[in-house]
């Protein structure tokens, strides 16, 4: 790296002229400095003042979903996993409004709401918590807050009330510029208090809101997404890895990474299950195991697409073993579109070989021996068990779904594609219409190994 000399870096951090235009200047100083050593003088040549400044820049540290999204909106929805940085986000915007402070605002918001699932949340987290409101202000700007009153006050006359998801009566009457609603998937009464909140918002030229939540499939959560004039944003934990200790991400992360628990608690996603599908997540999610034990015997299961290309269907390719004591394992899904022919027969290939697996278990309801002979030039030793639906999807696949509720069936690992096919599959099929390729390989596999006989047996450790 090559040598900077200090008078050039400080060169780029010259004196400022006024506070106003101080932030934008220093904005422009770091892009200046296009290596780490010129960063670090830039910011040893800084006065106390443009260091307290440039801490207090938050559209210079925040990650783009932590920005208010640009354009006219009513409703800024924040999805986030736990630690991902939803309610610094929330309160910087609320600081940002207060202070009237662009780009953000072109001036202060005089009344705001702080609406949280109880008082508590709302002062313990939102006000006096590690992000809230309190802890990023600088000293001089810093708001008053009075617990008898339930009023956080700032220098400059902005003011912000506290409310609970417990009271929505407490909405009636009070009137807002902006508001911020934090977990509102936890909220007691959530769809009342919501409703009064928007009441409220009848203040300044265009009242805007921000809700921060980890989500969860209640009424207002998914009102909210479907609603076209509520902007969303998703955030996960893994983002915000740099704040987070590092035993939280391998223990906690690592555990329920791609579960369902973790894709809503760490990844920020809504997940919904249907009330018609044949399986449920929470049986899946509650038999699943890390590694899987000794299997006597393995298959990999193909459901090949009738034609290729980037629109053809996905070819389903699920790998599953059973174990000595008669449990089905699903292993493995390799499953991907847009493959050739001999694409998609050497990717099934390949996870054979990997599992040692005893037989491709293929259906041939399209194509019929050409599917077969395309497996055969790819690996003509492996043994090919062709399959042939006689009944409808539905039907194959409800003598499989009961060996999940038997308790049956474990899953191995997070296979989160495939859960999320099996947990939408529905009497007409999948909500998107679309093949349900996975699901079908899946089904092949499990009825090869556990409705049709068990082949001989030899025991190995994955």
């Amino acid at each position: 790296m090559r040598s900077v000399s200090t008078s050039r870096a400080a060169s780029k951090v010259s004196a400022a002229p006024s506070e106003i235009d101080l932030t934008g200047r220093l904005r422009a100083a770091l892009r200046a400095c296009d290596e780490r050593d010129e960063l670090d003088l830039a910011a040893l040549a800084m006065s106390p003042t443009e260091h307290d400044r440039l801490r207090d820049d938050w559209s210079l540290w925040a990650r783009p979903d932590q920005l208010p999204p640009a354009g006219d909106w009513t409703t800024w929805l924040l999805l986030g996993g736990r630690g991902a940085g939803k309610t610094r986000a929330g309160a910087e915007w609320v600081k940002a409004l207060a202070l009237g402070r662009p780009p953000f605002a072109d001036g202060p918001a005089g009344r705001i709401a702080l609406v949280g699932e109880t008082f508590a949340d709302v002062r313990d987290v939102m006000i006096e918590g590690v992000s809230g409101l309190l802890r990023i202000h600088r000293r001089a700007e810093r708001p008053t807050w009075k617990p008898s009153l339930r009023r956080l006050e700032w220098p400059n006359g902005a003011v912000a009330q506290a409310f609970s998801s417990e009271d929505p009566e407490a909405l009636r009457g009070p009137q807002f510029e902006i508001a911020w609603a934090d977990e509102i998937a936890k909220w007691r009464h959530a769809e009342e208090v919501w409703d009064m909140l928007q009441f409220g918002l009848r203040l300044g030229d265009a009242p805007r809101q921000v809700a921060t939540t980890t989500p969860r499939p209640v009424p207002l959560v998914k009102r909210l997404v479907a609603d076209p004039a509520c902007v969303v944003a998703r955030a996960s934990t893994r983002a915000n890895a740099f704040n987070l200790a590092p035993r939280f991400l391998d223990t906690v992360v690592g555990r329920y990474q791609g579960t369902r628990l973790g894709r809503q608690e760490l990844d920020g996603e809504l997940i919904e299950d249907r009330d018609d599908a044949l399986w449920r997540r929470d049986e899946i999610d509650r038999l699943r195991l890390d590694a899987a034990p000794p299997m006597t015997r393995i298959v990999v299961a193909v459901d090949p697409p009738a034609t290729s290309g980037p629109k053809a269907d996905a070819c389903g390719i699920v790998a599953a073993g059973v174990s000595e004591t008669g449990i089905g394992h699903v292993l493995a899904d390799a499953t991907a579109r847009g493959l050739r022919p001999t694409d998609w027969a050497a990717r099934a290939v390949a996870l054979f070989e990997t599992l040692e697996a005893d037989a491709l278990v293929v259906e041939v309801n399209q194509g019929g021996e050409m599917v077969e002979a395309v497996l055969r030039e790819v690996a003509p030793e492996v043994p090919v068990k062709p399959v042939r639906a006689t009944r409808g999807k539905w039907l194959r696949a409800e003598p499989v779904a009961a060996l999940y509720q038997q308790g049956r069936v474990r899953h191995v690992g997070p296979l989160s594609e495939l859960e999320d096919e099996l947990c939408d599959f529905g009497p007409e099929g999948l909500s998107s219409g679309r093949s349900p390729d996975r699901m079908d390989a899946l089904v092949w596999a499990l009825t090869a190994l556990m409705l049709e006989g068990r082949g001989r047996p030899k025991v190995r450790n994955l």
